[in-house]
């Protein structure tokens, strides 16, 4: 299955996308190279074009733009760092689970870690238009996304699944934004990595 209808079935009807995902073996390699990869270009990309060619309206009516070199570094930066932080959320997941009453299996966690980040790449289309950058907030979705998978990828108790969401998002919401405050401090704009 491609990774936009994948992604597709992930934001319509979450439930099912976890128990057709629960069935499926893993393949590690074609989820980091086929899904994670790709649907990562989003936000990196976006923030690419929107920083380096579209710009910022700053005071005076002058647009400012980022050096096309900063940009790409940028953009480059996030984007592994991005891919990193799919395997680094995956070992949290794992390591949670007997705390929340569930297994530990990574490839469920790394399932886990990967699909529900897809609001969050997708949602990095906003990062085109600076004065969208807000609606990037919809990514937030991913945090219902994976409440949703817990109770059937990790066989953590319904109850107990809130909670163990709730220290997971914490977790990616936290590298997410040490991320782009070491982007900022190295390329020195308002690039921005999910």
């Amino acid at each position: 299955m491609n990774a936009l209808l994948r992604a597709t079935a992930m934001l319509v009807d979450p439930a099912a996308a976890w128990t057709r995902l629960d069935r499926e073996p893993l393949d590690p390699v074609y989820l980091l190279t086929g899904y994670v990869a790709v649907l990562a270009l989003i936000p990196a990309l976006s923030s690419l074009i929107g920083a380096c060619f579209i710009g910022v309206m700053v005071p005076g009516g002058n647009i400012a733009r980022a050096p096309i070199v900063d940009g790409m570094f940028s953009a480059i930066f996030g984007y592994v760092v991005t891919l990193a932080k799919v395997p680094l959320v995956a070992l949290l997941i794992e390591a949670l689970a007997p705390l929340f009453g569930g297994r530990r299996d990574f490839a469920s966690a790394l399932k886990l870690a990967a699909y529900s980040f897809t609001p969050v790449w997708l949602a990095g289309i906003f990062l085109l238009l600076p004065g969208l950058h807000f609606l990037a907030l919809a990514g937030f979705y991913g945090a219902y996304i994976l409440a949703k998978g817990l109770p059937l990828l990790m066989k953590s108790p319904a109850p107990k699944s809130q909670a163990y969401a709730a220290a997971i998002v914490g977790f990616a919401t936290l590298l997410t934004y040490l991320t782009v405050a070491a982007q900022r401090a190295l390329f020195g704009h308002a690039g921005i990595s999910v």
